[in-house]
């Protein structure tokens, strides 16, 4: 691992310097200018002095940006590590990630943003087991098989053990994980990474992932009493951090590999980090999950998706943990992995013997791969995240469904980049008949969102009274129930979807990608209108959005899945600010993190 030393660099502190350095010039040229006049008797004005000051300002001012840009890069390099391609880059990954755990700083707006997936994910989970999933509800049911009734104290830290959503009951650490695990990413519905840094055209790789993977950390807290909330908080930025910059530099999906094994070398490092183990036996555990356990993306092809689709990221980090406990019980992997030139990455990009990429990790400061993590306001595939923008901006803008009905739509055009067009575009997707098929198609998510918007007499209420797309995005939050079987077979839905059409931007949207997330949306009339989104990039959710009310639309996300999992409003709140206060828990108080008496539907969601 390539060290860096680290030198705090407060980018505010040095703007505000650069200020005060330039009050201070034009002070000093006031002073000349009158020292100019009182000798030659000059007739010279103040406002020839801003004269001056500003032909001055305007040659020094590219500099001063040189400066500023320099000053970000600096800064960005003292709180960062490499790990270089012709090093052991498992071995260092382990390393970085026992380094990270004892002197790691973070930000405090990287730990809130963190603390705000970490809360998405558990009201997706808790929500989905709630309306019976059927993955979810049969590892869970699983774990309790594994119940040890011999443990006591459910309060107290047993390695080994941990504990699925809505329960205090003792099971395997691996069963609570790959529940737990499964059930955060059912409704897939909460962040997403798309691999894009943009300080450095070498990480843009542009791989999908999302943040299944917290349910290790709390594992692993329920088993070390070390571990309280705020370290868990900590461990959470790890994980991310290693899966988004993998994520940046390599691109599983171009090798139709699937983008959970950023995540599960991420579990490895982080787990092991968390209970004491080596960077030999966590560089062994990446060997033997690369070596035996790489999912391709079989289970996301097809006409109808199955539950492998939703239970990926779980099943993965429920090999890749089992593969960390054997190496530290002794079992030697695969050493070296990254270099080898039979696995995944040298495999894939031929090289001379060096792997593929250099690895960048933060130590401290903002620069958190966490921090270009992209959060979905309601249950959508993220690439359609731009299209849903379009749509309400044009139902807001126009007061679309107000004005016309669904028999004046002559067609409804959805131009977007690779891979949206071949992912949730793909023909195969133009007829769900399951709620994993439905949740990866465009134009069954579009025809939900736009029938919603034409049915529902409180959104016709709400549209008459605001110009907030902030509520819109509110009042037509998209549900579990959107996706249940019988609103998959709900008949305005499928007409909506039998007038869009889905077409390729070519090469002036596919730059744009993973940068953001390029779409527009027109819905031509049969009256000869075309009523036109124009282009989204960033839409709300998007990290680089910064118009969007995230906090206020994530908090109807989490009172409308919380609704769903549990009973009553008072106990809804209590389990929210206990998640929302993570960072301040004890160790006894993470032991019950994630119970609460979830409300079971009489019947699954699918049936």
């Amino acid at each position: 691992m390539e060290r860096v030393r680290r030198v705090d660099i407060n980018e505010e502190n040095v703007g505000n310097k650069i200020f005060h350095i330039m009050l201070n010039i034009k002070l000093i040229m006031a002073y000349c200018v009158n020292k100019l006049i009182k000798m030659n008797n000059c007739h010279i004005k103040f406002h020839h002095i801003d004269v001056v000051y500003q032909l001055t300002l305007s040659l020094i001012c590219s500099k001063i940006k040189k400066i500023f840009m320099l000053t970000q890069t600096i800064s960005r390099a003292f709180s960062q590590v490499v790990l270089k391609a012709n090093k052991n880059q498992a071995r260092e990954l382990g390393e970085y990630a026992i380094e990270f755990m004892k002197n790691g700083n973070p930000s405090k707006k990287v730990l809130e943003r963190c603390r705000l997936f970490h809360t998405d994910s558990v009201f997706c989970g808790v929500s989905a087991l709630a309306l019976k999933t059927n993955a979810p509800t049969i590892l869970a049911q699983e774990s309790q098989n594994n119940w040890q009734p011999r443990l006591e104290q459910p309060q107290k830290p047993k390695p080994g053990f941990a504990k699925v959503f809505g329960s205090n009951l003792w099971v395997p650490a691996t069963n609570a994980i790959v529940a737990n695990s499964a059930a955060v990413r059912e409704w897939d519905s909460n962040g997403t990474v798309f691999g894009y840094d943009a300080s450095s055209p070498a990480r843009r790789a542009g791989e999908f992932g999302h943040n299944d993977y917290y349910p290790v950390v709390i594992a692993a807290a329920q088993q070390n009493e070390t571990i309280d909330g705020k370290t868990a908080l900590k461990a959470m930025v790890l994980s991310d951090e290693i899966r988004g910059r993998l994520a940046e530099v390599f691109s599983l999906k171009t090798y139709k590999i699937d983008h959970v094994v950023h995540g599960a070398i991420a579990s490895i490092c982080t787990y092991g980090a968390l209970l004491g183990a080596t960077p030999a036996q966590i560089e062994s555990a990446i060997g033997m999950f690369v070596a035996h356990y790489i999912p391709f993306r079989a289970i996301r092809a097809g006409h109808q998706l199955s539950d492998s689709k939703g239970a990926s990221a779980a099943i993965s980090t429920e090999a890749a943990i089992k593969c960390l406990q054997r190496s530290m019980n002794g079992f030697v992997g695969p050493a070296d992995i990254f270099r080898n030139p039979e696995a995944i990455f040298r495999l894939f990009q031929k090289t001379k013997g060096d792997s593929p990429f250099d690895i960048t990790l933060s130590l401290s400061g903002d620069d958190y791969a966490v921090m270009g993590m992209h959060f979905k306001l309601g249950l959508y595939e993220h690439q359609s995240a731009g299209a849903l923008e379009g749509l309400q901006k044009l139902i807001l803008d126009t007061k679309f469904v107000q004005n016309y009905s669904i028999d004046s739509i002559e067609k409804i055009k959805v131009t977007a980049y690779e891979p949206a067009f071949g992912i949730i575009g793909d023909p195969a997707k133009r007829d769900p008949h399951t709620r994993q098929s439905a949740d990866h198609s465009m134009v069954y998510i579009l025809g939900t969102m736009l029938r919603k918007a034409f049915t529902e007499k409180s959104f016709h209420q709400l549209l008459s009274s605001t110009n907030d797309l902030n509520e819109i995005w509110k009042a037509l939050f998209l549900s579990p129930f959107d996706y249940s079987h019988a609103a998959v077979r709900n008949q305005d839905t499928r007409k909506l979807m039998a007038l869009t059409e889905f077409e390729h931007g070519g090469k002036e949207y596919d730059d744009k990608y993973p940068e953001g997330i390029p779409t527009r949306v027109q819905i031509l009339l049969k009256d000869g209108k075309n009523l036109d989104s124009q282009f989204v990039m960033f839409p709300s959710g998007h990290a680089r959005n910064a118009n969007c009310d995230l906090t206020g639309i994530l908090q109807n996300k989490f009172k409308q899945l919380g609704r769903i999992a549990i009973k009553d409003s008072k106990s809804q709140d209590q389990f929210y600010q206990q998640l929302n206060s993570i960072d301040t828990l004890s160790n006894k108080e993470l032991q019950t993190i994630y119970n609460c008496e979830i409300n079971y539907a009489s019947k699954s969601i699918d049936e």
